[in-house]
């Protein structure tokens, strides 16, 4: 019998200062059998990060040609592509013939993964935003995932604070460069 998503339910009380959002967001987020913890939480942090006025989910891994997270103009077209781990150079270059904006948030060690794509073709490279989530803020909020669950984030110079229940978390959201080739 073939498992199915597990629904994810986040209260976040978001308070991006870098960008003038004060937002209190009630997310649905499936989790694919197949997806692991620390994609999940990647790609609501990166919602978070990128929140704004028609921004949404996609199908996730079973539409593989979507991003992780999109925000569409009126017409339905990708404004921005919004992607979550470490893509590779096709998919960036898709990406970036797609959509005016590309930007990923990794959850994991950056280096190999900008080795990679450091002398790959792909269109508008330098327009890429690739950014690094801290660590062990993803691992914390993994460490305390629940399928419900209620937090305030707060974003200062691309810095992250986090409350929940008992407990802070803090992590800086870093701005990466693809290597020169």
């Amino acid at each position: 019998m073939a498992q199915t998503a597990t629904i994810h339910t986040f209260d976040i009380d978001l308070a991006d200062v870098d960008r003038g959002v004060y937002e209190t967001l009630a997310l649905r987020v499936a989790r694919h059998p197949s997806e692991s913890a620390e994609f999940l939480i990647a790609r609501v942090l990166a919602y978070c990060l990128e929140y704004s006025d028609r921004i949404e989910f996609s199908r996730g891994l079973c539409d593989p040609d979507e991003p992780a997270v999109s925000i569409r103009d009126l017409t339905g077209a990708i404004h921005t592509w919004i992607d979550v781990g470490a893509p590779d150079a096709a998919r960036l270059h898709r990406a970036s013939k797609a959509s005016p904006r590309v930007v990923v948030y990794t959850q994991k060690d950056p280096a190999q993964w900008l080795r990679l794509i450091a002398g790959a073709r792909i269109h508008r490279k330098e327009a890429l935003e690739l950014y690094a989530l801290d660590r062990a803020t993803v691992e914390g909020l993994v460490d305390r995932l629940e399928r419900r669950m209620a937090f305030a984030l707060s974003i200062t110079d691309r810095e992250l604070y986090l409350s929940l229940a008992d407990t802070t978390l803090t992590g800086v959201v870093s701005r990466l460069a693809i290597p020169e080739d």
